[in-house]
């Protein structure tokens, strides 16, 4: 019996695997946070042109692209992958654990670098297509903004993608499992700064200054109006408050007061209503308690909106993999992704990809107990390659 093209595709992929599985583990033992990812970003580099990719290196300081033509076609695709560790003390005990102290990959990216080199090799040494293909392996996803870094250094001119996809890893979703959803997938990340200044003064003789802890109390309890009374109860925003410093000691009435704000939405409107409500809020908190006061806000990660047509694209892409029943709608989640940034200027999707459940990958990510589910990767790497082959005809 002639065995289906995708049956085809992931014993061969399969039959590959191992070698990226000992990649993964290398890359694993030799962590490296955002912007530091040179040992990770040669070892790319070497593994691309050594399959006959043209190497760019240097976009975001230490990205690398891979890209690889075939044929005349004129269509290209991006797939994106991201390379950095987080500053984490590893705790698993495993036999490949970091060597480096207070860094480890906790969210996986490891394997998601091992997923897309193992696709890369069997694009170039096993089909043929007829296009461009992009592989972007991008640094510093993790807070720093690497994606945004990449961009600014010209990648989308330099090298064109019509489409561009990324996939993350996702704890408590079975592995062989893939996960799409279209319209918004993650939310934004925003952080406010609120300085509230007044007059110190000793505890005994309180009259003598201007208080800017009460006003920080009010302003503390206050923000979550903004969500309870203000945004549509079927939108979501989460606004939390993980830092008040003010003051040294127990008796005397501290001149200032610093509030950090942390606030993540899922829709562009609400973003810029719950921006606009904490400026005016503290404001006026500040203004009733004679207080000055001073926000700073800084707008990080954009909602990361999977847009429609390549969300549709990839599910059927999934579905040929690996069965309907094992693509799954994935509720949106409240945490953030640098890689909305691509999707803000070309069309593509997200895709979580199932990392085990219980003691065989099922530790959530940023947890010094986590690890990338090994298993995972032929199924990630096997879905990369049908979803460009399909793409590039």
């Amino acid at each position: 019996m002639t065995q289906s093209p995708t049956a085809s595709l992931r014993q061969a992929v399969q039959a590959i695997a191992p070698e990226f599985v000992r990649i993964r583990h290398q890359i694993h033992a030799h962590p490296e946070l955002a912007f530091e990812e040179r040992r990770t970003s040669d070892l790319v580099a070497e593994q691309l042109a050594a399959w006959g990719y043209a190497v760019h290196r240097g976009l975001g300081t230490t990205g690398v692209v891979g890209t690889l033509r075939k044929g005349d076609g004129s269509k290209a695709i991006g797939i994106r992958a991201d390379m950095d560790a987080l500053p984490i003390q590893e705790q698993t005990g495993l036999a490949y654990a970091s060597t480096i102290a207070g860094k480890m990959h906790a969210c996986g990216h490891d394997g998601h670098t091992a997923i897309l080199l193992c696709a890369a090799k069997y694009l170039a040494e096993s089909v043929d297509f007829n296009g461009t293909l992009n592989l972007i392996f991008q640094p510093a996803e993790e807070n720093e903004g690497g994606a945004l870094r990449m961009l600014e250094d010209g990648l989308f001119e330099r090298f064109p993608c019509d489409e561009v996809y990324a996939l993350h890893n996702s704890p408590g979703m079975p592995v062989g499992q893939i996960g799409v959803i279209a319209g918004p997938a993650m939310a934004s990340f925003d952080r406010a700064t609120v300085t509230l200044r007044g007059r110190g003064a000793h505890g005994a003789m309180p009259h003598h200054g201007i208080d800017p802890m009460q006003c920080a109390a009010s302003i503390v309890l206050g923000l979550q109006s903004i969500v309870s009374r203000e945004i549509d109860a079927l939108k979501s925003a989460v606004i939390t408050v993980g830092s008040i410093q003010a003051g040294s000691t127990y008796n005397v009435v501290p001149e200032s007061a610093t509030i950090k704000i942390g606030v993540r939405t899922l829709d562009p409107k609400v973003r810029t209503l719950v921006e606009t409500r904490i400026r005016e809020f503290v404001t006026t908190q500040a203004q009733s308690y004679q207080l000055q006061s001073d926000v700073v806000y800084e707008r990080k990660y954009p909602v990361l909106v999977n847009h429609a047509a390549q969300t549709e694209y990839a599910r059927e892409a999934a579905i040929r993999l690996v069965g309907a029943d094992n693509v799954v709608e994935r509720p949106p989640v409240m945490g953030s992704e640098d890689f909305a940034y691509m999707l803000e200027q070309r069309p593509g999707a997200y895709i979580r990809l199932g990392n085990g459940l219980g003691e065989d990958g099922g530790c959530m990510v940023h947890n010094p107990l986590y690890d990338f589910n090994d298993k995972a990767l032929p199924v990630g790497a096997a879905f990369w390659a049908h979803l460009a082959q399909g793409y590039l005809v």
